[in-house]
């Protein structure tokens, strides 16, 4: 794919972040040396890390050049390094391991948060959240489009590009006999957003990018305008004229 747009990604900026809050209060950890920020994006999430723990080392790493340019300039006085996950081990005295919507990227990405958790001193913790919206009209929709002979050949990479999420039991089976403390759950946002539109807007600067970056301008606009037609008839507006972006996310809080 292509590099990931910061400032796309930011125009949802509040919504994007409510989760990493909710992922970040359930850290049992009080003092914490070193905290790394795993997929930080534009920073918005190592912000809130550099909150709850101000004295700690504080590192973001990404593999987007524009997602950790829009992170220096955020926070300058904290590090910010390109890495790819599947590569990357934490380094001696991080207590922390935060990663906010990014193992849903990852290839096997289960056996990369048992590598990562084992690699953590006792007492440090692997905190994750993951969209788990596969199977709502966002995603679906833009899967149905990418399947209409027009685009199929073009896309057919793009199809895999990520997959359904296990079951909460497949985490805990895996990540319980590494842990002193494991805790699992769904939580459902209901995103309020102004319009139809809106919602291509939000994916376009996540979902959609696998599905538009194969494509020239001229089909980009054609996917955009099939794709648009089909959230407006799946997302009806509300009695003042907003839609609600049905959204769910699993979190796991899990402490070697």
């Amino acid at each position: 794919m292509s590099d990931w747009d910061a400032q796309q990604y930011l125009k949802f900026e509040d919504e994007r972040t409510r989760g990493a809050r909710d992922l970040l209060a359930q850290i049992p950890i009080q003092d914490a040396r070193g905290v790394v920020d795993i997929g930080c994006g534009p920073g918005n999430s190592t912000e809130l890390l550099a909150r709850r723990w101000p004295q700690a080392k504080i590192t973001g790493i990404d593999t987007s050049a524009d997602m950790l340019r829009q992170a220096r300039e955020r926070l300058p006085q904290h590090t910010f390094i390109e890495a790819n996950i599947s590569h990357w081990s934490p380094p001696a005295g991080t207590d922390v391991l935060f990663a906010n919507a990014i193992f849903q990227w990852v290839p096997k990405h289960l056996k990369q948060m048992m590598r990562l958790l084992m690699a953590l001193p006792d007492g440090g913790a692997l905190a994750v959240q993951m969209p788990d919206n596969m199977d709502e009209p966002s995603h679906v929709l833009m899967r149905e489009v990418a399947r209409l002979p027009q685009f199929h050949t073009q896309l057919a990479h793009a199809l895999e590009a990520r997959d359904n999420l296990p079951k909460p039991g497949t985490y805990y089976d895996a990540l319980q006999p590494l842990c002193s403390r494991i805790d699992i759950w769904h939580t459902v946002y209901n995103h309020v957003l102004d319009d139809a539109p809106a919602i291509v807007e939000w994916v376009k600067g996540t979902g959609l990018r696998p599905f538009l970056d194969p494509l020239e301008i001229p089909e980009r606009k054609e996917f955009l305008e099939a794709y648009r037609a089909r959230i407006a008839a799946s997302y009806p507006p509300q009695a003042d004229g907003k839609v609600l972006l049905r959204f769910p996310r699993i979190f796991i809080v899990a402490v070697k």
